[in-house]
């Protein structure tokens, strides 16, 4: 590893004034190159920034020319952008002048503007997006020519703006017809945000314009809204689009949109409605078929229907055994009676899945509740299942569990020296996940970590394929060191936003994502986000061993703001503090304005109604709720509460983060289980995958920030 190289992309600049995204940034490259990013003005930068832009014209120019366009001053804004001449960012200085040009209406010449857009060093971000404002000023006095530059650069067209500019086009052509179709792109498949408002008022007028001429929506993009209206939660909204695409549909896509409407019956917490309705279907056999079934399954489900889910369960397997819906309905069911503890009912259930869908991706998952079931119950062929389970998914997320269980068999038998080699496996290939924590803490036993290693065992061990650490970058690429520059350039003149959508731009073009995640995080102005942007692009990290990459790598990735309160309030509350940080990185990303679709609030996400009662515990005598987003108190009460569950639980850490995560009685059914031999067996006992993998995370945070910050 090059240190110096490493050393020298942390930014001269830490001027950000811009708050990043409040959500982890997932875009597309198209979503990612239309967004705008807020501009802030100068007078909101802090001075040092100001004593840059006072030593340097040109970014102060560009400073002032980006506020006035932020204020409306378009005429301001077109003069000082005009004199600004910084050649690494001239595509972001081209395009604001000829968006100041455009909304001043001075058309004229706007394409020769935009051209050092086309002609960077690098993709620019504003690529996409210059096609569309050459188009808005061919618009008014030439749109057949706005019409072609759009049709020409369709598949550079930031989307759904792209379609929602064609179809203006068409308007100023006079082609209502085309414009229709366009517009009706953008009503099926995006169905909220303003271009969606603007589609669907704009159809409107052309339905009152054109009359008995107007197109209607084509069966396929009516299924389509239907559908993305699902994903969106708008349930009513896509039964509406699912019955009125019903009298053009035909065939299996007709039968479909039927289902489709018992599902939204479904979704919006009608069950005993949905059963009825898609029962009531009489469907010739096909997919569709299939989806009602598997439907089926999930209203009996939720109704705590067993008869009928295992009868809806055994009929699409008769009729369609190879359908993916009969996968997801075998798999359904065999969650249902997962979280009922009957493994009579649940593992044949995961056989048959892993039997008729050995190429699924969920199968290794599947395999693995039968193999931990034997392993659990000290079965004979126990140690033969974790080796095929190590053996045919060594790349799944259960390899790991697999491995380390392998070795509490052998353990168990007096071979210590095989269950050495597989801790020794597990910690070099996978060292911070939590399963690797555990083999650590076999290795420290003398019988273990002193025993014969026994190379049969190594040699099966070393055989595993594990997925391979990711290789961190030794130096900056071309591309890279340009993109930092830029980001940079753009920062000195307190563009933030802009700096950091160009870092994120690079990451989907070619760029070296860790390095400009790194960069992104060292000007973020809070830690979360920071850890945001690490963990949207330092994937694998967790296969990383510490010394491959610096310390303020894994300082961001693993944060610890707010220490000497942390640490107070779990002083006072004989709690471990990196226990609780662990859990806050878990639960809010030490974001201390959190807020859950649960109403929990601020760093350890404590409700109003928990926090009230432990309030005067801590000293708050006047409480309410928005106190929580404040850091000093969300850790006083956030403490608290996790010394009360652990006394409540006998102390049980495991049992309490469970509890946690899904609920006291829950967490107290699924201990009551069966007598665990260990916290490890309890864990992968749970049910629920999310709260199963909370409960790793927070222990494996633990252990890396015991390891990062233990002095």
């Amino acid at each position: 590893m090059n240190w110096k190289v490493w050393a020298s992309f942390i930014p001269v600049l830490c001027c950000s004034v811009a708050l990043l995204p409040q959500q982890t940034d997932k875009r597309s490259v198209g979503e990612a190159a239309r967004t705008q990013p807020e501009i802030k003005g100068t007078a909101a930068l802090p001075p040092q920034t100001k004593t840059r832009l006072a030593g340097d014209p040109g970014l102060a120019d560009l400073a002032q020319g980006m506020d006035a366009y932020q204020r409306q001053d378009f005429d301001t804004a077109a003069a000082k952008l005009s004199a600004v001449h910084i050649p690494q960012i001239a595509d972001y200085v081209a395009y604001y002048l000829a968006a100041a040009r455009v909304e001043s209406k001075q058309y004229e010449g706007i394409a020769d503007e935009l051209a050092p857009v086309h002609h960077t060093p690098v993709s620019s971000p504003l690529a996409g997006k210059a096609w569309l404002l050459e188009a808005k000023a061919l618009e008014a006095g030439e749109p057949e020519e706005a019409v072609k530059v759009l049709r020409d650069h369709y598949a550079k067209l930031p989307q759904p703006d792209g379609n929602l500019a064609l179809g203006d086009a068409y308007v100023a052509s006079n082609d209502d017809r085309h414009a229709a179709e366009f517009y009706q792109r953008v009503y099926s498949e995006s169905v909220t945000g303003d271009a969606a408002q603007a589609a669907e008022t704009a159809l409107a007028g052309l339905k009152a314009k054109m009359g008995s001429q107007f197109p209607p929506l084509l069966p396929e993009q009516a299924m389509e809204r239907g559908d993305h209206l699902l994903e969106a939660r708008q349930f009513r909204a896509a039964k509406d689009a699912y019955v009125s695409a019903l009298p053009s549909l035909v065939g299996t896509r007709r039968d479909e949109a039927r289902v489709r409407i018992g599902r939204t019956l479904l979704q919006e917490g009608n069950a005993p409605a949905a059963m009825s309705y898609l029962r009531a279907l009489d469907l010739p056999p096909s997919e569709a078929d299939a989806e009602r079934l598997y439907w089926e399954v999930e209203c009996a489900r939720r109704t705590n229907d067993e008869t009928a889910m295992t009868q809806a369960v055994e009929d699409v397997a008769a009729k369609y055994p190879q359908s993916r819906w009969r996968l997801k309905a075998t798999v359904g069911a065999a969650d249902h009676w997962l979280a009922e503890n009957r493994p009579d009912q649940y593992l044949p259930l995961y056989q048959a899945a892993c039997d008729n869908f050995p190429d699924n991706s969920g199968t290794a998952l599947y395999h693995w509740r039968i193999v931990f079931q034997a392993y659990l119950h000290d079965q004979p062929e126990a140690a033969r299942m974790l080796r095929e389970q190590l053996e045919n998914f060594p790349t799944s997320s259960t390899a790991a569990p697999a491995l380390y269980f392998l070795g509490r068999y052998y353990e168990r038998q007096g071979e210590f020296g095989n269950a050495r080699a597989c801790y020794d496996r597990l910690e070099r290939a996978r060292p911070n996940q939590f399963y690797a924590v555990l083999a650590r803490q076999r290795l420290e036993q003398p019988e273990v970590g002193q025993a014969s290693v026994i190379e049969e065992a190594v040699r099966f061990a070393d055989a595993i394929r594990f997925p391979e650490a990711p290789k961190l970058p030794v130096e900056e690429s071309r591309v890279t060191a340009l993109r930092i520059e830029r980001s940079r350039l753009l920062r000195g003149a307190g563009l933030n936003d802009l700096a950091d959508a160009e870092l994120r731009f690079g990451t989907y073009t070619g760029g070296q994502p860790v390095l400009l995640g790194m960069e992104i995080g060292e000007n973020a102005p809070a830690a979360y986000q920071a850890l945001r942007a690490m963990k949207a692009t330092a994937s694998g990290y967790l296969d990383l061993r510490f010394d491959q990459a610096p310390r303020r790598f894994w300082e961001m990735l693993f944060p610890m703001p707010y220490r000497s309160q942390l640490e107070a309030g779990a002083r006072a509350n004989g709690v471990d503090p990196f226990l609780l940080a662990g859990l806050i990185r878990q639960e809010s990303e030490f974001n201390p304005g959190a807020l859950s679709h649960a109403n929990a609030y601020g760093l350890t996400q404590v409700l109003p109604v928990t926090a009230q009662r432990f309030a005067r515990r801590v000293g708050i005598t006047r409480f309410s709720a928005r106190q929580l987003f404040e850091p000093a108190t969300s850790l006083k009460i956030g403490s608290a509460v996790l010394r009360w569950m652990l006394d409540q639980n006998g102390g049980k850490l495991e049992q309490t983060l469970a509890a946690y995560n899904a609920g006291p009685r829950r967490a107290a059914q699924w201990a009551g289980w069966g007598s665990y031999r260990e916290p490890a067996e309890f864990i992968e006992s749970i049910p629920y995958n999310e709260t199963r993998e909370y409960v790793q995370a927070v222990l494996r945070n633990a252990d890396i920030y015991r390891r990062l910050y233990r002095e």
